[in-house]
Formats: structure tokens, sequence, C-alpha cells
């Protein structure tokens, strides 16, 4: 989506209100209201009522900050996550070898060898055992973000035990947030052979189905999973599902090697197979520029004006939306012109980089940011699209140099619940700063942030490491560019 900046509205940000963030350990930061610890849960208020995140999950809460106060009903979704099932393996006792395997904030990997060691007598404790000290370790790396090395150790952990359910889902999980839905699959149809009745079984089998496309099976596992197990997060990606299946029930369905496609029936034939090939020309452009193949196909959606509107509850100023799938909407178009060109390529690049950084988003309603703040999804996007800063400069400086800029703190959650004018600022800064490293440094610095990223380091941190200039300087340098180089 392109955007001109139109006035000094644009500096006017009193439609926010004051709230706290919650930071994740991967990284992530949420902004939220009133956010309170209770039991094993992180509980906080959205304007579509409560949501919850597992404790285990969750680094610290940090007051102050500001969240924009209105939007649309649906969108307090985009905050949900994944949640990871219970991890206990079914076995007690256990916890002294947790505590022996991961200690001091690193990982023990000699008493683990140990372990490994004792479990080649074929002794059935040593070999449990074994299994806990890398079911341990992988704990200990999926809560840094560090998701090779976890799905490593939990498959180590699963050759030791593996009939050990929680060790098959937690494998699957880790599978889940590498975008990995096939081998997802894999693991859990043995866990449900050893468990039928565990409710996360079905749960994460719906998400794995969700992200293959596959609605029907999506529901049905969600349905079940409810069944054995009421949770209002699940509910909430139940309903979205539902949403999307009645819609779609009467849609047709192309694909090309990268994409499956859905689309209205009342929409011409050629215009998906003239999207398909735009799409599968931005592919190769994004996949040479970022380095990366995602491993399955991606859905796309076409949708009518009022469909688009009806399903995604989108904010008004939105022009089309990545949630895990692509959803655009084409109402009069017989062919795919510029301008849809463009929307197609800046929606894949978001798809590109939540799969990259490995940030599973599926089902969600509204944005899907994952661990990658929204100004450098929504940079890459637009300078990807092939939009550049010239038309914005002179207020994005003028609003710079009066100390009345949204920091790139504040941008990096959430942007559904802005107004269209403070979207359109948000929109226009995010661009000038992308702009200003792949300009100064080229595309392999903004690389080298999403592998921090993906690895699990916070944003900030990564620029310190790539740029060596943190959120304040990178705002600094971003506004002398711009007077460098668009001043008239």
């Amino acid at each position: 989506m392109r955007f001109l900046l139109c006035g000094a509205a644009l500096l006017l940000l009193s439609a926010q209100a004051p709230a706290d963030t919650i930071v994740l350990k991967n990284g992530r930061r949420i902004s939220a209201l009133n956010p309170v610890e209770e039991g094993d849960k992180v509980k906080y208020m959205t304007s579509a009522g409560e949501l919850s995140l597992p404790k285990s999950i969750v680094d610290h809460i940090e007051k102050g900050g500001f969240v924009a106060a209105s939007g649309p009903p649906g969108d307090a979704t985009a905050n949900l996550t994944i949640t990871p099932p219970d991890m206990r393996p079914s076995r007690g006792g256990i916890e002294g070898i947790e505590q022996a395997a991961v200690h001091g904030g690193s990982i023990d990997r000699q008493y683990i060898g140990k372990l490994e060691s004792k479990a080649r007598s074929g002794n059935a404790e040593a070999t449990f055992n074994a299994a806990v000290g890398h079911h341990a370790a992988s704990m200990f790396e999926l809560s840094r973000g560090d998701l090779e090395h976890a799905l490593s150790d939990e498959r180590t952990a699963v050759t030791y035990a593996p009939d050990e359910p929680a060790l098959l889902m937690n494998v699957a999980y880790i599978y889940l947030r590498r975008n990995e839905y096939k081998q997802s699959l894999d693991y859990l149809e043995r866990a449900k052979r050893l468990e039928p009745e565990e409710p996360d079984v079905a749960k994460l089998a719906g998400w794995a189905y969700y992200g293959l496309n596959k609605l029907d099976q999506a529901v049905a596992e969600w349905k079940r999973a409810l069944a054995l197990h009421p949770e209002k997060e699940l509910q909430a990606a139940l309903e979205a599902a539902l949403r999307d299946k009645k819609e779609e029930e009467s849609y047709k369905e192309n694909e090309s090697s990268h994409f499956k496609l859905k689309y209205n029936g009342s929409a011409e034939p050629a215009l998906a197979h003239d999207v398909l090939r735009a799409l599968e020309m931005h592919f190769s452009a994004i996949e040479s520029e970022l380095n990366y193949t995602p491993p399955e196909a991606i859905g796309v959606v076409l949708y009518t004006e009022q469909a688009f509107m009806d399903i995604t509850r989108a904010p008004a100023w939105a022009g089309a939306l990545y949630d895990g799938r692509i959803r655009v909407p084409v109402q009069g178009l017989t062919s795919v012109n510029a301008e849809l060109s463009r929307s197609l390529k800046h929606e894949l690049t978001h798809s590109f980089i939540a799969q990259k950084t490995q940030s599973a988003c599926m089902g969600l309603k509204g944005s899907c940011t994952g661990r990658v703040p929204t100004w450098v999804h929504e940079g890459l996007a637009q300078w990807m699209e092939g939009s550049r800063s010239e038309e914005n400069a002179a207020v994005l400086v003028q609003v710079y140099d009066k100390k009345l800029s949204i920091s790139l703190g504040q941008l990096e959650g959430g942007w559904t619940r802005f107004d269209r004018e403070t979207a359109h600022y948000a929109y226009a800064w995010a661009l000038a700063n992308v702009e200003y490293i792949i300009q100064t440094d080229g595309m392999g610095d903004i690389e080298r942030i999403l592998d921090r990223i993906s690895a699990g380091m916070a944003t900030e941190q990564a620029l310190r490491e790539v740029l060596h200039r943190d959120y304040n300087d990178l705002m600094e340098s971003t506004a002398a560019y711009l007077r460098k180089n668009y001043a008239h």
C-alpha cells in the first residue's frame, strides 16, 4: 500500500492511550492494556475482550508506552499466538534431570553426554533420562527463539523415548513455528495413536491444516479440540476459520508452483491465471533478494470489496492483507494492473518475512508480524513493491525536527488500530528507515537483521550488531538521509 502524508494532522497522536508492553522471550513485543500475571498465564485486555499468553513464553512486562485506543472488532486476534501444549513428559521425578541439564543460563552438554552414555546400556530408565535431558535443552533453546537447535534436541529426545506423546507434540509444535506443516502432521499422527483423546494434538493439527490451506480439516480438528478442552484462544481461531469456510464454499480454485489460489466465482478465470503469473514473478524476485525459499505453497484468496471487509475486518485504509494467507480485493478487475501487482508483491513480501523468521501466524486476523516488528515488515514490503520516500520526505523531516516523531519502539506492535492519518505516517516512516538501511549498505544488512531476529534476538539488539546503531541512532540517520537526498 502506498500513502501520501498530508499536513499537520499527522502530528496529532491524541487517539492513543497509555499501555504497557509484554516482552516475550523471543524478543517480540505486544502492546497491551492492564497485563496481569495469573497462575501460569499473563492476561491482558483488548477491544475484543481479554486475551492471555502462557507465562512460560513471557520474559517481562514493561510499564508505559502507547497503543491505539480504538480499532476494528476482530483486530485483537492479531495478537494470538500458537501457544505450546503442556510439555511435561508423562513420568514424574524429572525435575532434577532438567535442572542438571540446564543451569546457569546455559545447557550442560557434558551432563547430557553422560546421560547418553548410560542410555547405551539399554536400561529403560536411563534411556528415558537421556530423552528428558534433550527435552530440557530443547525447551531452553525454544525459550530463546532458537528453533533450529530446539528442533534438533527434541527430535533426539524422541529417538530415546519414541512413545512419549509430550515429546512428539513438542516436535510438531516446533515444526509449526518453522512453517513446516506436513512434518508437523507426521509427528501429530504418531502422538494421536498414543493419546487419541489429547486435545493439544487436535489443536496443533488444526494449525497445521490451516497452514496447508485445508480449511475443512482445520475446522474439524479445532472442533474436536474444543469438545475435549474449551479454550478461548482456540475458539477465536475456529470462528475465524468458519468465516473463511463459509465465504469460500462457492469459490473456485487454481494453483501454480508456489501458490494455492481461491477466488470468488464471479471473478474472471483469466484474472486468476494473471494473478498467479504475477505472484510467481514476484516470488522469484523476493526469493533472490532475501535468499530464502518458503517450504510450503502460499495460500491466496481473491475477494469482492465487501467480502474482503467482512472476512478480514481490516481497517478502512487497508488495501490488502497477509495473515497467513494473502487476501486481496479485486472487484471489477479483469487483469492484473500496476496497482494490483504492487499490492501482490507487498503482501507476498510479508509472507516471505514471516516464514524466513519462523513467525507462525496461521489464522490470525489483522496484521501478521510475529517476532519481526511491524515497522520492519511494512518498510520492507513497501520497498519491495517499488515505493520510495521522496513524496513524504519533507513532512517526515519536519515532524522529526519538531521532536514529534513516533519512535520505532512504538511502531513495533500492530498498526491495525491506527486511524488513517497515523497509519499513513507510520508507513512512511517505516519505509524511510528501511530505505536508508538498504541504500547505505545494501539488502545484505536487512537479511542479516532478519536472520538475527529469526534466531531469537530482539530487533534493536540486531540493529546494534549489524548497523552499530540503536533505534534513536537509526531515526537520526534516516532523517539526515532524507534531508540529503530529497531536500528541495
